[in-house]
């Protein structure tokens, strides 16, 4: 290399003349002050070659590894994926010739460039996957081959020694940093044919393969996440870091489910049941973020997993586990809130299919804590729409349904049937909710009639008088004819509404790719 200190004398000539013990401090800095000319001008072979050679006493392996790393950690925008595409292979080179602790030094590594890479927008449409303009597609095809001799490390180590032990921690440390980062936001190419060029796709694969290989399969992290006493060891994370970890699993099981990569490993004997009870915890994952890349995920995987079930089959038990009631809160907020009309109309249609599943008491129980929770107009006329719709089921059938008629029916419609503030109650802001309870009473009266008084029969003496009691400035004419008339603000597919709370979705990933 003929970079040297300003006199032209060649530095590995110097490198190869100087014995180990000899080289001075300034020595390694005219080393690193060399290597960064050379990745200015372009010459990386020659660093490279420099790196290899048997010949040259590098200064320290180590320290050459942290002059290399600090080239890595400086630059900045488009530059991040030049550089690393560039020292890549002399990193892996320098990392190799470690004959001791080499596990913090892939770990140093691994989470260096992983945090340059963060940095980099993350590619949203096929044109910007196939551009890939700031080379975060070319850096993860990259990364994989850097990482595969360490995996196969620990692969071919048999004995299982500790300094094994320690590496395949810092891979599984990379694999959870990945799934969060750049896969918890990624898009994927939709059509098969696509999707074997898919460059994020093909890093995701690789990522899981990894994961198996260094003794973490995904169906024991999967169904694992969450119990108290997991049956499997991970890392003890810092309490940010467990953060990461709930987003890298349900990523995980993003890839797993909807985009079927490895899904092949799954058991057979797996019920729907029980993969929609595991996958929710995911889902709310998904769903407790803003991001539209994010949350859109969420959907996807809760359609997956509904998809499996058959209607009315899903126990009203499932509902005492917590993300059981979250999840559908969470599509309220979808539904309500998210700017994209297309993701409010898909969490209006996952909130239905959320109920189909349902068997009767859950979908009561559902029915009663969304209309205690929403508070939304719109979202509750689409309950209580679907609560006629169970009364008409239950008056159809030969048995009676208990929890839609009944007692239990008066109960539900005590909720039903009021104004949220009394006389003061907006009636415009809330016309949706108001609108729907009058047509459940109208269909009501309409069904007492065919069933010669049946339907009285269910209602106890004090609650028909409760409903004789209802407001009588709903029942004016000119209320329905403003309520019908009227455009309401909180009609479906529930656009945002100025008395909602501000609860900030976003697309940044569209925005930043073009800063």
């Amino acid at each position: 290399m003929g970079y040297g200190n300003g006199t032209g004398f060649p530095l590995s000539s110097r490198t190869q003349i100087l014995e180990e013990q000899d080289f001075k401090e300034e020595d390694f800095g005219l080393f690193q002050l060399a290597g960064q000319r050379c990745i200015d001008e372009g010459h990386i072979d020659q660093l490279l070659e420099v790196i290899q050679n048997e010949k040259n006493k590098l200064c320290n392996p180590k320290e050459l590894l942290l002059g290399l790393l600090e080239l890595i950690e400086e630059p900045s925008g488009k530059q991040i994926s030049q550089i690393i595409l560039l020292l890549l292979q002399p990193l892996q080179t320098v990392i190799q010739k470690l004959h001791s602790n080499k596990s913090y030094s892939v770990g140093l590594a691994l989470s260096t460039i992983w945090s340059q890479l963060s940095l980099l927008p993350v590619p949203y449409s096929k044109e910007q996957i196939q551009a890939d303009d700031y080379g975060l597609c070319q850096c993860c095809k990259a990364l994989i081959e850097f990482t595969k001799p360490f995996v196969k490390e620990v692969t071919d180590d048999k004995e299982n020694s500790l300094e094994n032990q320690r590496l395949k921690d810092e891979l599984l440390k990379f694999c959870f940093k990945s799934l969060k980062c750049p896969l918890l936001t990624a898009q994927f190419l939709e059509q098969s044919e696509e999707a074997e060029n898919d460059p994020l796709r093909s890093f995701a694969s690789e990522i899981i393969g990894f994961l198996s290989a260094i003794g973490y399969p995904f169906p024991k992290m999967i169904f694992n996440h969450g119990k108290k006493k997991r049956t499997w060891d991970y890392l003890e994370f810092e309490e940010e870091e467990d953060k990461q970890f709930a987003d890298s699993l349900a990523s995980l099981a993003y890839l797993v489910f909807v985009q079927g990569i490895s899904i092949d490993q799954l058991p057979m004997v797996l019920s729907p049941s029980y993969l929609l009870q595991f996958n929710m915890g995911h889902i709310e994952v998904f769903l407790q973020r803003t991001e539209e890349s994010v949350f859109s995920k969420g959907l996807d995987l809760l359609e997956n997993s509904l998809l499996r079930m058959e209607d009315n089959s899903l126990l009203h038990q499932y509902l005492e586990i917590k993300s059981f009631l979250t999840v559908p809160q969470g599509l309220v907020k979808v539904m309500t809130l998210c700017p994209d009309e297309t993701l409010r109309k898909k969490g209006l249609a996952m909130l239905q299919l959320y109920i189909n599943k349902l068997d009767s008491q859950g979908k009561y129980t559902l029915f009663r804590c969304l209309l205690n929770t929403s508070n939304h107009s719109g979202v509750e006329a689409f309950i209580i729409q679907n609560i006629k719709n169970q009364i008409d089921t239950s008056l159809k059938r030969t048995h009676n349904n208990k929890w839609f008629t009944g007692p239990q029916l008066i109960s539900l419609l005590d909720l039903v049937l009021f104004l949220p503030e009394g006389a003061e109650t907006d009636l415009l802001q809330n016309s949706d909710r108001i609108m729907a309870s009058l047509n459940l009473l109208r269909y009501l009266v309409i069904k007492d009639n065919e069933n010669d008084n049946q339907v009285s029969e269910f209602f106890e003496k004090e609650t028909l008088q409760r409903l004789e009691e209802v407001p009588a400035v709903i029942l004016k004419p000119e209320v329905h004819s403003q309520a019908l008339t009227t455009p309401h603000p909180a009609s479906l597919p529930f656009p945002i509404g100025s008395n909602i709370p501000k609860y900030h979705f976003h697309a940044s990933y569209h925005k930043n790719y073009h800063t």
